[in-house]
């Protein structure tokens, strides 16, 4: 028996694009796009520091951040810093610093973690979330 072709039907606004039209999990889909940019355990929290503009050390990170250990803050930020998210630069002086600042492109991100944050609000208020 031959499979028949079906259409996606949906909100337009959530699927405006081809791109986004697929039948699995693609990496040119923008949503996909979008939540690969956040991934990762803590990488939402190092952002929300970056996004007032200001540039962090290290040392700064994992004061503002303690129980995130310097494993997984050293990845997140050679991940965001790969991303083009963050740029690394290293400050004249001794000891010398390396400091971490949210680029243009970072800052994209900034409506994205706002509206995540609304609508972890929005269920939490109306128990849509499962503590697990």
């Amino acid at each position: 028996m031959a499979h028949q072709a079906v259409s996606i039907h949906g909100d337009a606004k959530l699927v405006p694009t081809p791109s986004g039209r697929t039948r699995a999990p693609s990496p040119d889909c923008p949503v996909e796009v979008s939540l690969a940019a956040i991934s990762g355990r803590w990488t939402t929290l190092v952002l929300r520091n970056l996004m007032s503009g200001d540039s962090y050390s290290f040392t700064e990170f994992a004061g503002s951040l303690p129980q995130l250990s310097d494993k997984v803050l050293t990845e997140r930020l050679n991940e965001l810093v790969a991303g083009g998210f963050v740029e690394k630069t290293m400050a004249n002086g001794l000891p010398r610093r390396t400091e971490y600042r949210v680029t243009a492109h970072g800052r994209k991100l900034r409506p994205l973690l706002i509206e995540l944050y609304r609508t972890g609000m929005a269920l939490q208020a109306h128990g849509g979330v499962v503590d697990g």
